[in-house]
């Protein structure tokens, strides 16, 4: 159950076939794995420990130094390159890493260094002992020394992925083999993908949407992958141009953006079967603009590193507007109740995740594993209940009667307003429909009559001025009173993660 032999087997299949192209340079199959070879012989020599940091750009250099490391039966924990030195230390330090394949111009970008500049680059937070693999600088010329990959049970630990730290410090999550290798293959299955496809990304591949969605699962369809490691609109654009892509995954904010470049056409975006958003809700109004204007639906996934990640995703053939679509093969999403009893179709409740993509728990945190899980029986049409592990998301939402999958908000973020629920959610998607809104945050505020209140963030459009007074009074035509925010607050910026997720807790600060 390897996640290696699918991989491996695409590359001697079809050597010649191009796997990827950045903004540097292509690289066949061919290329990947032998350049993985080299790699892993360089691993065997150089570093004692079994988990091997990964710190590139968004890259199909990312494809070879992940193969690499599987080759030298070394497990994977792709760095963070947005953290700051305290929190890159901590992660270096936390997964117990001893080597880092990297390259120069990210050590001189961490650095602050001008590129090329002479003598090794060593930013703040990477640890004198650990020692750094330049890509640029091995010599990859002559035959690759001939590795066979290893045999890794389903249970091996394959990769640990670091969550954005938005509950305190990052905690690894491990993902294994089987983890990685069932959902890669349930999402090909359950979205059609195959090796005619050509995808488009420009999400960072420490993360999991960009680790699975755009890294795996292209190289095990053996697909061909176009990369780029910013994320420019009109670049992209202009990527979408030239290499016409059938499938292309992004956040929310991305979608958003590319919205400015004034002249995307709908013919620029005709050649994509699959737009698929992840990582936060998809404001309504940036679905309407792509849909109508520009002739494009963008579908909803969901999931989360812990399920490695994707659980749901919509497809053309299986949507529903506001849905994140329906479970993938062999996952199990139920929704219950604070008690943890399964509500019915069209109930709101936590949603739990069961299913082989389920991580096996944290890295070196075993009381917040026992937390993060719960053994609930299922039913099996009148015969004796076998007993499921399920993860708890945090996520609240509903399932509808076709197993259609709804999110509301995160449990912690729910507002009880004068004894009432209110998801944040609702009140963000009327203010983003706002002429003047581009995208708003809300968060509660203690009140000594009514519990709490709804305080609004917004960041306005280009050229329109804020207005307080004109954006409560639109937010009291579209919501019930106890809903209005008692203030609305003008930002440059909304503050957020790498992947785009809005950081509420700074804003809470």
């Amino acid at each position: 159950m390897s996640m290696l032999w699918p991989i491996v087997k695409r590359c001697l299949a079809v050597p010649k076939r191009v796997a990827a192209v950045d903004d540097q340079r292509s690289y066949t199959y061919g290329q990947v794995l032998g350049g993985a070879m080299f790699l892993a012989d360089k691993f065997e020599t150089s570093t004692a420990r079994p988990n091997i940091g990964i710190l590139l750009p968004t890259s199909g250099a990312f494809q070879i130094a992940l193969v690499g490391t599987w080759l030298a039966r070394r497990a994977a924990v792709p760095l963070n390159y947005l953290l700051t030195a305290e929190e890159l230390g901590y992660v270096i330090r936390d997964s117990g890493i001893d080597t880092i394949v990297t390259v120069g111009p990210m050590l001189a970008h961490l650095a602050g260094a001008a590129a090329g500049a002479g003598g090794e680059v060593r930013p703040p937070g990477i640890p004198p002992d650990i020692q750094l693999i330049h890509l640029e600088t091995l010599d990859f010329s002559g035959v690759p020394p001939v590795r066979w990959p290893p045999v890794a049970h389903r249970d091996d630990l394959a990769a640990l992925l670091y969550t954005s730290g938005t509950n305190g410090r990052p905690k690894g999550v491990m993902l294994t083999h089987g983890n990685l290798r069932s959902n890669v293959e349930a999402g090909i299955r359950h979205a059609g993908l195959s090796q005619a496809d050509v995808f488009l990304g420009v999400l960072p591949q420490f993360h999991s949407f960009g680790f699975t969605a755009l890294t795996l699962i292209p190289m095990v369809a053996g697909a061909k992958v176009v990369y780029s490691a910013r994320f420019i609109p009109q670049r992209i654009v202009s990527l979408i141009r030239t290499h016409r892509p059938d499938v292309f995954m992004a956040i929310p904010s991305m979608y958003g953006a590319l919205l400015s470049v004034k002249d995307l056409s709908a013919e620029d975006l005709s050649s994509i079967r699959l737009a698929i958003s992840g990582g936060e809700p998809l404001p309504q109004s940036t679905f309407e603009q792509f849909e109508n204007r520009l002739n494009l639906r963008i579908l909803e996934g969901y999931g989360l590193t812990e399920t490695a990640p994707i659980t749901n995703w919509s497809t053309p053939q299986r949507f529903k507007r506001r849905s994140v679509g329906t479970a993938l093969p062999g996952v199990k999403v139920i929704v219950v109740d604070d008690r943890d009893r399964p509500l019915p179709a069209g109930q709101e409740g936590e949603i739990l995740i069961s299913g082989p993509n389920v991580m096996p728990g944290y890295w070196r945190l075993p009381e917040m594993t026992r937390q993060a899980f719960v053994d609930l029986p299922l039913p099996l049409g009148g015969q004796p209940s076998q007993t499921a592990r399920f993860f708890r998301t945090g996520d609240v939402g509903c399932l509808d009667h076709d197993g259609f999958l709804y999110i509301t908000g995160r449990k912690k973020e729910m507002l009880i307003i004068g004894g009432e629920n209110v998801f944040p959610r609702e009140i963000e998607e009327v203010l983003n429909k706002h002429p003047a809104v581009k995208d708003s945050a809300v968060i509660g505020q203690q009140d000594p009559v009514r519990g709490e209140v709804p305080i609004a963030f917004v960041e306005l459009r280009d050229g329109q001025v804020f207005d307080e007074t004109a954006l409560r009074r639109w937010c009291r035509e579209h919501l019930a009173h106890y809903k209005v925010p008692r203030e609305v607050r003008h930002v440059d910026a909304l503050p957020r993660s790498p992947t785009g997720k809005i950081l509420r807790r700074r804003l809470q600060a």
